[in-house]
């Protein structure tokens, strides 16, 4: 992953960063562009294929929303307005329409992606502003990242995007915990971040929320606490004052 796909570091005018990277993070969040499926203006036979395709990939995603995650091309193309049998003039195949769905809410999930770290903030603030976004991106993409982990088994395309965005989305952690993480470490960091990693994920908020049923708070201060575990005693200058605490004032553990 290159510099330009990452978070903006901390410390750094995040303010002024966010709207020119969000670009390159929508496109490190799953490979989708900005503009896919939305309709453009060309002719008129064009314009209403692409807001035809339009309509039916937001039909798909309000049924995810309602619940519905194996919709049948029938209730699709009602709720989209259109006949089951023009449904599949604007995709290859079932496959094609739900990549393109997928696509579409990792796109609008975009402004959410950023982690808001003011400069200097301290570890409990890093941690809280971590968690924070996390529940609102996974809020905002459940339905979707939910069909996508039941689907990319069998959809390479999708198993690609699935990875792509998991390796981004742990790539922002090693960055936002950087001190801590460089204080553990060249064997203990990686470790550490892989752990951090599953806690922070999309697997356990649906844990969390969906099957032990923790309200929002609960949940997010379960995720908050077990980062901090995971980082305790490791912010910048942390060592040194500890140094000379073991028995005998021999700076033993």
């Amino acid at each position: 992953m290159n510099v330009d796909e990452r978070t903006v570091p901390p410390g750094s005018d995040r303010s002024s960063s966010i709207a020119g990277l969000l670009r390159d993070r929508t496109a490190a969040f799953g490979g989708a562009a900005p503009d896919e499926d939305e309709p453009v203006e060309e002719d008129g036979r064009r314009y209403r294929r692409q807001r035809n395709r339009a309509s039916v990939v937001d039909a798909l995603l309000d049924l995810y929303h309602d619940g519905n995650l194996r919709p049948s091309s029938a209730e699709i193309a009602e709720r989209a307005g259109l006949s089951s049998r023009s449904l599949f003039r604007y995709f290859d195949d079932v496959d094609d329409l739900m990549r393109a769905a997928v696509r579409r809410q990792q796109h609008r999930a975009a402004p959410l992606i950023p982690v808001d770290v003011p400069a200097g903030a301290t570890l409990e603030a890093r941690v809280a502003a971590v968690v924070d976004q996390r529940f609102a991106l996974f809020d905002a993409v459940a339905p979707a990242a939910t069909v996508s982990r039941i689907q990319s088994p069998f959809q390479p395309l999708l198993l690609a995007e699935l990875t792509q965005s998991r390796a981004y989305l742990r790539n922002q952690l090693a960055e936002v915990f950087d001190p801590e993480l460089a204080a553990l470490g060249a064997r203990r960091a990686p470790l550490a971040l892989s752990a951090i990693d599953v806690v922070c994920s999309f697997e356990s908020y649906q844990l969390l929320r969906n099957d032990q049923a923790l309200p929002p708070a609960t949940a997010k201060a379960v995720m908050a606490d077990a980062v901090a575990a995971l980082l305790a005693g490791h912010e910048p200058g942390a060592a040194a004052a500890h140094t000379g605490t073991g028995e005998a004032g021999t700076g033993a553990p």
